[in-house]
């Protein structure tokens, strides 16, 4: 059971004294918080494991269908050259999650929740605005995707499949009921179908390991190249998620650690480990998809796959392994049936964080997943079944809008001495990272340019800066 809240005056702190503009408010996720006990005593190993369990729900956003598109397009059109994006990307998200880690377990607050307790009221509605369209567009990614799985597996057409996905209102319900461990267990299971799928697909397509490796090492051309650098940047914008932002640092609030100095600093460091354990094993998905498109696609006259239906008829005939297609479509549908999980839970924090104001969790999931299925429908019922890349890439270009309004936010917090205590930023991680989201907001201005300016504009503007125009 989560903590009772103590008494008022013994819980609300002064917020000249702790650097907020306001006192602390409610406990994030309430129904479990702090819910799973951490032992006091024990080995490395059995902290670990009560630990271990938050990463990989914010891992699935780091392997969820709106990355699939790009992966495809990377590996198919370029080889293995921009696996070394895909690392760099993984790294940035890495750093990242391990700074929410710090902002939740050391001030008791999610991202929302500090947020609202450190700007003023408009700023608070339009940050909770702008991260409701990006929830809804992550949302609609995991519509699109768990859709194609089901035409892909069943034949059932991607309209009624974005309409079926709405019954998954009631799986998330259930689990909801059953426990925090036992969400982040069926998380885990469909992680671990994921990767078994395409461990599968790897051996059946015998990549060139040495191709493989040179891969992970960044090179200029990536910089040179401007299809290539275009397609980096797409695989940028769709890697960091800025729900995870969110997310993280409330879930990690679901242990029950002691709230010493000494508890805090443990917690940070087994918590980070959980995070950057799952995060690598994203790397290992998003990598595998982009290896697997370029030893099956870009020596084979294939280079202009970029649909996941394409990549899907093109599997087994081109390996001649007749499961190879269907091991892609269960590992889609497995991904976008675990984003449903994360982004129910994200899309409550969003909502009780910046507005302090709670509805019933499925109630909240029948809403989110409404605004996702009425766009998925209407496009795919009047223009065909051949929108659903554009829908997918339309869907990462919201999110490239709502990034750097969570990465900054999470960047000062972390910084500020008054807010963080002895869990400051040490200057060489403040260094990493507002470096890593100066990155992360210029590529994904730079997406958004590209996305919207018209083409002569476009071109010109780059010409004047001397640098290649998409």
């Amino acid at each position: 059971m989560p903590d009772s809240p103590p008494p008022l005056a013994n819980t609300i702190e002064r917020a000249a004294e702790t650097g907020w503009r306001r006192k602390a408010g409610e406990f994030s996720l309430p129904e479990v918080h702090r819910s799973i006990v951490v032992p006091g005593q024990g080995s490395f190993w059995r902290k670990m494991l009560a630990f271990g369990g938050p990463g990989f729900l914010v891992a699935v956003g780091y392997m969820d269908p709106g990355n699939w598109a790009t992966d495809l397009a990377g590996g198919a059109q370029f080889g293995y050259t921009l696996l070394a994006v895909v690392m760099i990307s993984n790294f940035m998200a890495i750093l990242l999650q391990h700074l929410c880690v710090k902002l939740g377990i050391a001030t008791g607050r999610d991202l929302a929740q500090a947020c609202r307790d450190h700007y003023a009221q408009p700023t608070i509605w339009f940050l909770w605005i702008l991260c409701e369209l990006a929830i809804a567009a992550c949302d609609l990614a995991e519509v699109v995707g768990s859709a194609i799985g089901l035409q892909l597996l069943f034949g059932i057409p991607i309209v009624w499949g974005c309409v079926i996905t709405c019954l998954d209102v009631l799986a998330v319900l259930f689990l909801q009921n059953k426990g925090f461990r036992f969400v982040e267990a069926v998380v885990v299971a469909l992680i671990v179908t994921i990767g078994a799928c395409f461990s599968f697909e790897l051996f059946f397509a015998r990549p060139s390991l040495a191709g493989v490796m040179l891969g992970f090492v960044p090179t200029t051309e990536i910089l040179k190249n401007q299809n290539m650098l275009y397609v980096s940047i797409g695989i940028l914008g769709a890697t960091v998620m800025p729900h995870n932002l969110y997310l993280h640092s409330s879930i990690v609030q679901t242990r029950k650690f002691e709230q010493s100095f000494e508890g805090k600093r443990e917690a940070i460091k087994f918590a980070t480990i959980d995070s950057t354990f799952a995060l690598m094993f994203a790397l290992f998905i998003n990598g595998a998809i982009l290896i697997l498109s370029a030893a099956v696609f870009h020596w084979s006259g294939h280079k202009d796959v970029a649909a996941i239906q394409d990549a899907y008829q093109l599997l087994s005939p081109t390996l001649g392994v007749g499961i190879a297609s269907a091991l892609f479509a269960v590992a889609l549908l497995a991904s976008g049936q675990n984003s449903t999980l994360t982004g129910t839970l994200a899309g409550q924090i969003v909502m009780e964080g910046f507005l302090n104001f709670r509805i019933t969790p499925w109630l909240r999931r029948l809403i989110t997943r409404g605004i996702a299925i009425v766009p998925a429908v209407a496009i795919i019922g009047f223009y065909g079944e051949n929108k659903t890349t554009e829908l997918l890439v339309a869907s990462q270009v919201v999110l490239s809008m709502q990034l750097g309004f969570a990465v900054w936010p999470l960047m000062r917090f972390t910084g500020e001495k008054a807010k963080m205590g002895k869990f400051t930023n040490s200057l060489w991680i403040n260094l990493l990272g507002w470096t890593t989201a100066a990155i992360i907001i210029v590529l994904n201005l730079k997406l958004l340019f590209d996305t919207f300016m018209p083409e002569a504009a476009r071109k010109a503007f780059y010409g004047l800066l001397g640098l290649p125009a998409e």
